[in-house]
């Protein structure tokens, strides 16, 4: 049985307890949450905010031109001195880090995606704690408030997380602006992010709104969509994530759309164009029809088109009937050289291997 998967995010104002410089003391409080979840059997990713404001400390509060430019300095520099702090405290309890630094064309490429998507579940079975971060420093848009909430909902997504924690200095979504309005009250659950709730947190209806709350809301709708469950809540105090993880907590949940199946094979059946075609046998026609299994190379008769790994393919019997789309796990060229061969044979004939099956059951939408 897999491990729950919680992707948590912490801002800078978190980091920093909305000082100038990274607050030690919070940050461990962090850690020994994070390190009781994973003896509970939990698998925790952190999206971390701050290296810029680590960069700044780091080197001394320069006077600097508020460009691009040296945005990215402090960024460079901030990588550094941030990661070491998370490795510093990480050991404290035994538990090892590993930096994934990202831009949204690793995102957009869905060959990318999945690069990133087998790292980061690598990184997961070995019980090491991935460290997410923008990577700012090479970036070629502006940086923006709220860019890592963004992140964490792909985040999530590559994480097939449960639990996406988003970590603020408010306890939630309110029904107004707590700080102007008093007799605001704070909103448990959603059970889906309609235009009333976003104009809640000041977003517009085309999605442009920016800042705070609202950028919680549109990484919010990323993550349901695709079957994560959204919780935002105060960081002030880290241990809320074990309150959160019981069910009992003061925050907002925001309810999955969803199971990420159902979303990833709707999006498969719906949202992809097949690049390429693989005919397969009709022993394997049975066991994908009648047991729901995974595509082999062993099974497969013959690639037909040009493809990368992670193209839709169409999936046909000897009779050029198509039986099921999938998202393929190796390109056409690969697969020219490993169809008909046994799976224990794939690193034998490319020299590397990127898993047993030509097309996991979890990608493939039976017709």
């Amino acid at each position: 049985m897999k491990a729950k998967t919680i992707v948590v995010k912490l801002g800078t104002s978190m980091l920093t307890s909305g000082t100038k410089y990274l607050d030690s003391a919070h940050m461990i409080e962090v850690v020994r949450v994070i390190a009781n979840l994973v003896q509970a059997g939990y698998q925790v990713v952190v999206v971390s905010s701050g290296a810029m404001a680590a960069g700044r400390q780091a080197l001394n509060f320069p006077k600097v031109p508020k460009t691009l430019a040296y945005k990215q300095m402090f960024a460079s520099v901030g990588q550094n001195y941030l990661m070491h702090r998370w490795e510093q405290l990480f050991e404290i309890y035994n538990l090892k880090i590993g930096q994934l630094l990202l831009t949204m064309a690793d995102l957009e490429s869905r060959e990318r995606f999945l690069n990133v998507k087998d790292a980061l579940g690598a990184l997961l079975s070995m019980g090491i704690i991935p460290i997410i971060n923008e990577n700012d420093a090479v970036s070629t848009k502006e940086i923006r408030v709220g860019d890592n909430d963004n992140l964490s909902a792909r985040a999530a997504i590559l994480a097939e997380a449960d639990i996406l924690v988003l970590l603020t200095d408010q306890k939630g979504l309110y029904t107004a602006d707590p700080r102007s309005h008093q007799d605001a009250k704070l909103i448990a659950e959603v059970k889906e992010i309609t235009p009333e709730i976003k104009a809640l947190a000041g977003c517009s209806v085309s999605g442009l709104g920016t800042g705070g709350m609202a950028t919680k809301l549109q990484a919010a709708e990323i993550a349901t969509r695709s079957g994560v469950d959204v919780i935002i809540a105060s960081g002030a105090n880290p241990s809320i994530l074990l309150d959160i993880v019981k069910g009992d907590f003061e925050g907002t949940r925001i309810c999955a759309q969803n199971t990420p199946l159902e979303a990833k094979k709707a999006w498969i059946l719906a949202g992809t164009m097949p690049q390429g075609t693989l005919v397969i046998d009709e022993g394997t026609v049975d066991a994908l029809a009648k047991k729901g299994s995974s595509l082999l190379p062993k099974g497969i008769i013959k690639v037909s088109g040009e493809f990368l790994r992670g193209d839709a393919v169409n999936i046909t019997d000897s009779n050029d009937k198509v039986i099921a789309i999938g998202i393929t796990r190796y390109s056409s060229a690969e697969l020219q050289q490993i169809a008909r061969h046994n799976s224990a044979d794939i690193e034998q004939i490319l020299g590397y291997e990127r898993g047993s099956v030509a097309v996991h059951r979890d990608d493939l939408v039976m017709i």
